[in-house]
C-alpha cells in the first residue's frame, strides 16, 4: 500500500483510508460485530493504516467497534475521530463548546481503548461557537497528549483559515467525488496554500458510483440514503448516465467504476487520502485495487470531458441537513 502524507503537518497514512460509519451506522441495519472486527483487521492486513470513526456513529458503538478491533496492532494505525453533537445525535444539534470537546476527547479514548486520538475533527461548524474557542481548545489537548492533530469537517474557507491560525489543521473531511465536485471550487485551493490536507468522505457517491445501485434498488428504513434527494426515484434515473460514462472508460482501463473513481480522486492532489467505506471483504479489495491504477492525462481529460458533459440531479442532502453545512 502506497503512503501519503496530509499536507505540511508531517501526518503520514495509507493512501486510502477506511471510513467506518457504515458498519454501525447510518446505511442500513448495523454489520455483525465479529463480521465487523474480521473486516477491520484484514483492512490492516491489506494495508490501510487510516481509520474514520465519529462518536455520532452509532451514537458510540463505532468507536467502540474500533477500540477492540484494532487494539492489536493500535500503534501501527492512525485513528480519527469526532465531536461536535450534542450527545452525539445529530438530530439534536450542534455542541463545541470547549468543555463538551473535553467531555467527548476523554470518553472517545476510554472507547477506542487509547491513551491519544491522532485526528480530532470537529464534525460540522457550530455557528454558537466561535471556531477560534475550538481550535484553541484543541491546541490545549495536543499539549496534553490527548490529541495529536487537529481537522475539520464540511467547514467553509473562513472558519479554515480562523481556526488554522490558532492551531494548525491536518487535514479537513468533505464530501468530494465524481457526483460532488464543489470543493474543487474554493476548498481545495485554500487547502493547498495553507499546506492542509483533504479527506474525501463518500468518494464513491454512497455507494452510487459502485455502479451496483439502479432505479430498482429499495434502501432499508433506517439507510440514510432513502431520504437523500439525488437517490429519489427520478434522480436516480436521471444521473444512471453518469455510470454509463464511468463504466465505459473502467472497461477500457480493465477497472471497475468503483477502481476509476477513486482512481480519480488520487490522480487531483498528492494529499488527498479518501475514505471509502464498506461492510464487504470483496469490496475493500475492489477498493484497495484503485491505489495501482494510473490515470494518464489522456484518461483525465477523458474523464473530465465526460464529467462536464453530465448535470447531476437532486441535492446531496434533505433540506433539513443543510444548514449543518458552511459555506
Amino acid at each position: 500500500m502506497q503512503k501519503r502524507k496530509l499536507g505540511n503537518s508531517g501526518l503520514e497514512v495509507s493512501a486510502l483510508g477506511l471510513g467506518c460509519m457504515g458498519l454501525s451506522f447510518g446505511l442500513g441495519p448495523a454489520t455483525d460485530k465479529q463480521e465487523a472486527i474480521k473486516l477491520l483487521r484484514a483492512a490492516f492486513e491489506k494495508g490501510i493504516t487510516f481509520f474514520d470513526s465519529a462518536e455520532a456513529y452509532g451514537p458510540y458503538l463505532n468507536e467502540e467497534l474500533l477500540g477492540e478491533a484494532l487494539a492489536p496492532f493500535r500503534d501501527e494505525v492512525v485513528i480519527a475521530t469526532k465531536f461536535g453533537f450534542l450527545n452525539g445525535v445529530p438530530a439534536q444539534g450542534m455542541d463545541s463548546r470547549p468543555e463538551n470537546i473535553r467531555k467527548v476527547a476523554e470518553e472517545s479514548l476510554q472507547r477506542l481503548k487509547t491513551d491519544r486520538i491522532d485526528l480530532f475533527y470537529q464534525h460540522r461548524v457550530d455557528p454558537k461557537i466561535p471556531i477560534e474557542d475550538v481550535a484553541g481548545t484543541v491546541k490545549e489537548l495536543i499539549w496534553e497528549g490527548k490529541v495529536k492533530y487537529f481537522g475539520m469537517s464540511e467547514a467553509g474557507v473562513q472558519n479554515i483559515r480562523k481556526a488554522h491560525a490558532i492551531q494548525p489543521l491536518a487535514a479537513l473531511q468533505s464530501e468530494y467525488s465524481m457526483w460532488w465536485r464543489e470543493p474543487e471550487e474554493a476548498i481545495l485551493p485554500v487547502l493547498e496554500e495553507l499546506g492542509i490536507g483533504f479527506v474525501p468522505f463518500s468518494p464513491l457517491g454512497k455507494g452510487f458510483l459502485t455502479g451496483a445501485i439502479n432505479e430498482n434498488t429499495q434502501f432499508a428504513d433506517n439507510d440514510f440514503r432513502k431520504i437523500v434527494p439525488r437517490f429519489a426515484n427520478d434522480a436516480l434515473k436521471a444521473n444512471l448516465v453518469l455510470i454509463e460514462e464511468i463504466t465505459a472508460i473502467a472497461k477500457e482501463k480493465e477497472a471497475t467504476p468503483a477502481q476509476i473513481a477513486l482512481a480519480w480522486l488520487l490522480a487531483q492532489k498528492p494529499w488527498i487520502v479518501p475514505i471509502p467505506g464498506t461492510t464487504k471483504l470483496h469490496r475493500l479489495e475492489e477498493n484497495i485495487g484503485a491505489v495501482a491504477i494510473e490515470l494518464t492525462g489522456d484518461d483525465k481529460a477523458k474523464i473530465e470531458k465526460a464529467l462536464t458533459g453530465i448535470t447531476i440531479h437532486g441535492q446531496r442532502y434533505p433540506a433539513q441537513f443543510q444548514q449543518a453545512v458552511d459555506r
